[in-house]
């Protein structure tokens, strides 16, 4: 189903969010989520990617960037950039809005996804504006936090060194910078030379989510993720509820995967 890709905060962010160690954080598809992402994470609630901890008390409303660079061996590149747009109130509730452009020899017009991440009453809504279907959705058992609360140090892991960079301001909020450093021996995935992947993470001192995530992989290029246009308001209600005109549909645990159940009209 159409959907399944745009699901979790922006499709590319939640990608890369996957392949990246838990703190990286970003978000429903991206930063929040990007489940985003949120990409998550991405990650869903701020406290990295599949995170059952939603951040309270610190909200905010922002723009998700999304770029990737990589080179191929003939020296051609392919450049991609993607953005969607990221809320969260001082419940924790999360909304991300991505437009999807078809291509042009689909005959499609655009159109957009809502992803809506409710830990207070643990659902999820994917919204299609080219159906007017809020697919629904239950979310895992979360664990209640605040935007003040201390998280365990994420696991070392083999191979990998870190860097504290200390706190500067970062996309207009103060930051706190982690580099990752990875190597991978010669031999271990079929490598002749060992293989060096460095990430530099830039996580907000008072919202607990990543707002730069700086990636080198000599294996698929350079990504570059950045939260910018932040605004640490509270963002309106309306937005983290299905509006009149959708038809909701409930769906297993994991997401629209088909198969979806209609349990009422449209709002």
């Amino acid at each position: 189903m159409r959907l399944t890709t745009t699901l979790v905060l922006t499709p590319a962010f939640a990608a890369v969010l996957l392949a990246q160690r838990p703190d990286a954080g970003f978000g429903p598809r991206g930063f929040e989520g990007r489940a985003g992402f949120a990409g998550r994470g991405a990650g869903i609630l701020g406290a990295g990617p599949g995170s059952r901890t939603p951040v309270t008390g610190a909200p905010y409303s922002a723009t998700e960037t999304l770029q990737r660079q990589q080179t191929l061996a003939n020296g051609n590149q392919i450049a991609t950039k993607e953005q969607s747009v990221v809320y969260r109130d001082s419940q924790g509730r999360i909304r991300t809005e991505q437009t999807i452009t078809p291509s042009a020899s689909s005959g499609k017009a655009p159109y957009t996804v809502v992803t809506i991440f409710d830990p207070v009453a643990g659902t999820r809504y994917v919204l299609d504006s080219s159906t007017m279907i809020a697919h629904q959705s239950t979310l895992p058992g979360m664990r209640p936090a605040s935007a003040n609360s201390e998280r365990p140090a994420p696991r070392a892991r083999p191979n990998e060194t870190t860097s504290d960079l200390g706190t500067q301001v970062v996309n207009g909020v103060s930051a706190r910078g982690t580099q990752f450093t990875e190597t991978i021996p010669a031999g271990a995935i079929g490598n002749s030379q060992a293989i060096q992947v460095v990430r530099i993470n830039w996580v907000s001192t008072e919202l607990k989510i990543p707002v730069e995530i700086k990636t080198t992989d000599p294996r698929f290029g350079n990504t570059d993720m950045e939260l910018s246009n932040i605004t640490q308001a509270e963002p309106s209600a309306s937005l983290f509820v299905v509006p009149a005109g959708y038809t909701v549909e409930l769906e297993g645990r994991g997401g629209p995967r088909g198969g979806g159940r209609r349990v009422q009209g449209p709002r």
